[in-house]
């Protein structure tokens, strides 16, 4: 792990010496995970959400969404498609959304896993910590439970009032249940600035998480924050790589939000000492509805598609696609 100071991030942050930063980085991620990058297979089963968070597209007053809801059998065929493409981790990802119930989700880990010889990660956002405790029985490995900003003033702002508290409380019951568990930040909200990252990454950096995500902000045009500029993807890259440099073991992905403002920045985020792409294997009747922000998933037509420019991304910049489960490598 590199030590640091808050000077030394500020001036990394505000671009003083961008070739270094991401020469280390580069040499860091190398260090500890050699040319792998992992591949995520991210099936968006929901786009039903019951929160009104103001950055997002899904946020349950938009009426524009043409909403959806997947059948287990579509989603185990959108495994099967991915497994047989060798990826190594499935993501069931979806809005807040608690018309699938504890036993619905349970069912789903437990024939993935029966049919599968993969790593499991649960994104369904705020359920129940009991809950998520029957899908670890059932087989489930990792959770993403994003915190968008460490700063709780902010985070009620983002998300009309909702707890910082209880939100980091459910990061701390998920870890002491034996997942691997991972969380982030959005880069470039409304009300950031050098200050505030700085401190998110120092937060996010204390917290032991198994994979961290920061991307850029990319303005929704059905959210309230349709107006406001969107993130910086220098400073995304920034923070990604500072991240590394804090957290060597750790997971970093280069987002998808990357590539909605410029294509080839992703591909960069992964010199930069990113370790994951997470391409989305949602069935192509849907893919373009899980519409966060302009640009998700309307690169791809289908599954297959997505998944094959990942690999051709990854092996285009001399890096190896990996099959493995991909665990954090972080010191335990």
């Amino acid at each position: 792990m590199h030590h640091l100071s808050r000077n030394d991030i500020q001036a990394y942050l505000e671009g003083r010496n961008d070739e270094a930063l991401f020469a280390l980085a580069a040499a860091e991620k190398k260090r500890v995970f050699g040319n792998d990058i992992f591949i995520r297979a991210v099936i968006e089963f929901s786009n039903h959400c019951n929160k009104r968070c103001q950055y997002c597209g899904l946020r349950s007053p938009n009426k524009e969404v043409a909403r959806y809801r997947m059948p287990i059998e579509t989603m185990l065929d959108a495994a099967e498609i991915a497994t047989q493409n060798e990826v190594g981790t499935i993501v069931l990802q979806s809005g807040d959304d608690f018309r699938y119930t504890t036993e619905d989700i349970g069912e789903l880990v437990k024939r993935i896993r029966e049919r599968h010889d993969v790593a499991i990660t649960l994104s369904v956002g705020d359920r129940g910590i009991d809950e998520y405790a029957y899908w670890k029985d059932c087989g489930a490995d990792r959770c993403l439970v994003k915190l968008e900003t460490t700063d709780s003033d902010l985070y009620a702002q983002y998300r009309m009032g909702e707890s910082f508290s209880q939100r980091l409380e459910r990061v701390d019951a998920l870890r002491k249940q034996g997942y691997e568990v991972g969380s982030g930040i959005i880069v470039g909200l409304p009300g950031m600035n050098v200050e505030t990252t700085l401190n998110d990454i120092l937060f996010l950096s204390n917290l032991d998480l198994d994979m961290i995500a920061a991307g850029p902000f990319v303005p929704n045009p059905l959210t309230p924050f349709a107006n406001d500029n969107p993130g910086s993807i220098s400073l995304s890259h920034r923070v990604t790589a500072l991240l590394r440099l804090l957290n060597p073991g750790s997971n970093i992905p280069a987002t998808s939000a990357l590539t909605a403002l410029r294509h080839e920045s992703q591909g960069e985020a992964l010199l930069r000492g990113c370790n994951v792409l997470m391409p989305s294997m949602t069935p192509e009747e849907h893919r373009r509805d899980y519409n966060i922000y302009p640009g998700k998933n309307r690169t791809h037509a289908t599954a297959t598609a997505s998944l094959a420019a990942a690999r051709n991304t990854i092996e285009s910049l001399g890096l190896v696609p990996s099959s493995s489960k991909g665990f954090s490598k972080r010191i335990k």
